[in-house]
């Protein structure tokens, strides 16, 4: 992430450029809060909760304009630079740590930025988006080592370990019905895959309610899907015939590179993949469901949203 210009924290609901003091107490303080998952949290946190009680962290004010206008306070922060974290929480501060989105290795130096800042301020909670025990991919180092520091540093925690996004196959339709083709190095291996949404509403559980302190949820869709079922589906919506096409993940690390994902991420994605055919992917502890206090969005839904789109 880059470094912001300047350090402001903002707390004026209806002047998103206008510094003023410091998050106040008991806020629910969101970290990467415009982002697909954040705005999302923020979303349902305004369904409980007084905006006023709401603090979205934002590397740029303007990116927030929108939710400042809701009444939420924003606060000008970024992960690379301590210092914008400086006085950013308060004591019964409950905040959730949305994991970076730059793999490969500085994650961990990042979040440590936040659960320093959470340690030195005395927050009530902290609950940060990791990723499943059962994960064993490169994907996963560094959410391992961000535990890690978490469940160390004395600060009350709550792991939410997310399982696979449908988004993260649902926003990128374009290739598959150009080519009629789902590729993919998983083989038969099945994905417990949910919405942004029902993770979210699991994050909002957790913020706004008790007795979470110290807990991790293994968390992922009711209904495990492999990548044969997946193109039945594309193919049952658009009436068009779309074939799952194994490849191994050599191939699908060249393929994805060849589609302008830098190297590094493209192996990353594609060592996913492996883990999935492992089953390391597959939850079944009904988590998310509990805590999201409903059934999670079925893969069906999710593709029916993104066609429509």
């Amino acid at each position: 992430m880059s470094t912001p210009s300047s350090p402001t924290n903002l707390s004026n609901p209806t002047s998103p450029t206008s510094p003023t003091s410091p998050t106040s107490p008991t806020s629910i303080v969101v970290t990467g809060a415009t982002g697909h998952l954040g705005r999302h949290v923020v979303d349902q946190l305004l369904e409980k909760v007084p905006a006023d009680r709401v603090t979205a962290v934002v590397r740029d004010a303007g990116k927030g304009a929108d939710l400042a206008a809701r009444g939420v306070r924003l606060a000008v922060a970024d992960y690379d630079a301590p210092e914008t974290f400086e006085g950013l929480f308060a004591p019964g501060d409950r905040v959730l740590l949305i994991s970076g989105n730059e793999v490969g290795g500085d994650r961990p130096r990042q979040h440590a930025t936040v659960i320093d800042a959470a340690r030195a301020a005395g927050v009530a909670l902290l609950a940060y988006t990791s990723a499943p025990a059962s994960l064993t991919a490169a994907l996963a180092d560094d959410h391992r080592a961000t535990e890690e520091a978490l469940t160390a540093s004395g600060v009350p925690y709550v792991l939410l370990r997310n399982g696979w996004y449908h988004e993260n196959y649902t926003e990128r339709l374009a290739p598959v019905l150009e080519h009629g083709a789902v590729v993919h190095a998983a083989g038969e291996g099945r994905i417990s895959s949910a919405s942004r949404a029902d993770y979210a509403a699991a994050a909002v559980a957790v913020l706004t309610g008790e007795g979470h302190e110290n807990r991790a949820y293994e968390l992922g869709g009711d209904t495990a899907w492999d990548f044969a079922e997946y193109a039945a589906e594309l193919s049952r919506q658009t009436g068009r015939e779309i074939v799952a096409t194994p490849v191994s993940v050599e191939a699908y690390t060249g393929i994805l590179a060849g589609a302008g994902l830098p190297a590094p991420l493209a192996a990353v994605l594609a060592g996913v993949d492996a883990s999935i055919e492992k089953g390391e992917l597959v939850v079944t502890t009904g988590d998310l469901s509990r805590l999201a206090g409903r059934p999670t969005t079925p893969l069906a839904e999710a593709v029916r949203e993104a066609l429509a789109d």
